[in-house]
C-alpha cells in the first residue's frame, strides 16, 4: 500500500485566502501591507525564488519591493539598507535573500533586521525568542512543517519526531516548534552515528538536509509519517527532495510530495507573516 500524500497545496491556498482578506482590510484602513526583499547575489535560482515571492505577493495585494544591491555588495551596504527598511514605517516585512557575497556573514548581517519585521526568522534574536517562548516569527519553512502536520491532523503530542538537519533555517526552529506541540524531538545531523537506527524508531521523520535521496526505506518505520523539506534540482530542470520517495512510499504511512508539499506553504506563510507584522 502506498503512503498517503500530505499535499501542501490546499493549505497554502487557504492561507493565501486569509492573507488576501486581511490585506484588503489593512489597505482600507490606511495601512497597505508592504514587503521588502533585499538581494545581493547573481544566483539565478535565488532570482527565480524572489520573482515567485513578488508574484505571490501581488496576487494577495501585498506590495513587494525588491532591493537588488548586486553580487559585489559590501557588508556595510547590506546593513545600511536593512537599517533604512527597519526605520521605514511603510515597510512591514523584511526578507534578506541568500546567498550573500563572499565574506559577508549572513547571521551577523541579519542582526540588522528588526525582529518585529523579521518575517522569515533570519535574525538570531528571533530564534532566541522562539526558543524562549516569546513572540517572534519562525522561519517560514520550519513553521510550514508543523502547519502541514496540523492540517492533515497528524498527532504530535507524545510522538517521537526525528528531525534530520540542524540548520537555523529549518532544523533548529522546527525542533522548537515541535517541542511546543509536546512532541519528543531527536535532532540528527551529519555526525549522527547510524542515522537509520535513530530515524527508524520515530513516529515522524522530518528531512531537511539538502541531500537528494538521503532518506530511504531503511530510515523509516512502517507506517511512519515523513515530511520532506528538501528541494534539490535535477539535471532535467526538476526538483527532488531529501527522501527517496520511490522506496519510502511503500513503507511510510504518509509522505509530503516534492514539489507540492512544504514549498507552497512556506511562500504562503511569508506573506501571512507580513500581514501579521502590519497588523501589529
Amino acid at each position: 500500500m502506498s503512503a498517503t500524500v500530505l499535499s501542501g497545496k490546499e493549505l497554502a491556498a487557504a492561507i493565501r485566502t486569509q492573507t488576501a482578506a486581511k490585506a484588503a482590510e489593512l489597505s482600507a484602513a490606511g495601512t497597505p501591507p508592504k514587503l521588502a526583499v533585499v538581494v545581493a547575489t547573481a544566483d539565478e535560482s535565488s532570482a527565480w525564488y524572489v520573482r515567485s515571492i513578488a508574484k505571490a505577493a501581488e496576487k494577495v495585494s501585498i506590495t513587494c519591493d525588491i532591493f537588488d544591491l548586486g553580487p559585489d555588495a559590501a557588508d556595510t551596504d547590506i546593513r545600511h539598507t536593512l537599517d533604512a527598511l527597519c526605520a521605514d514605517e511603510s515597510v512591514h516585512g523584511i526578507i534578506l535573500q541568500t546567498p550573500l557575497p563572499d565574506g559577508v556573514n549572513a547571521q551577523e548581517v541579519a542582526l540588522s533586521i528588526c525582529f518585529d519585521k523579521d518575517i522569515d526568522g533570519a535574525n538570531p534574536l528571533s530564534l532566541g525568542r522562539l526558543a524562549a517562548g516569546l513572540p517572534a516569527f519562525a522561519p517560514a519553512t520550519a513553521e510550514a512543517v508543523v502547519r502541514i502536520l496540523d492540517y492533515h491532523k497528524v498527532e504530535l503530542s507524545g510522538q517521537h519526531v526525528a528531525m534530520v538537519g540542524r540548520s537555523t533555517v529549518v532544523g533548529k526552529p522546527a525542533a522548537h516548534l515541535l517541542l511546543d506541540k509536546n512532541a519528543t524531538v531527536t535532532v540528527c545531523h551529519s555526525r549522527t552515528k547510524d542515522l537509520a537506527a535513530v530515524t527508524s524508531t520515530a513516529d515522524i521523520v522530518v528531512a531537511a538536509v539538502g541531500r537528494a535521496g538521503l532518506i530511504t526505506a531503511e530510515h523509516v518505520a512502517p507506517g511512519a509519517v515523513v515530511v520532506d523539506v528538501g528541494t534539490n534540482p535535477t539535471d532535467d530542470g526538476g526538483l527532488v527532495g531529501d527522501v527517496d520517495a520511490a522506496s519510502v512510499n511503500e513503507r511510510a504511512g504518509a509522505l509530503t510530495p516534492v514539489p507540492g508539499g512544504v514549498g507552497p506553504v512556506t511562500t504562503a506563510l511569508l506573506l501571512h507573516h507580513t500581514i501579521q507584522a502590519a497588523t501589529r
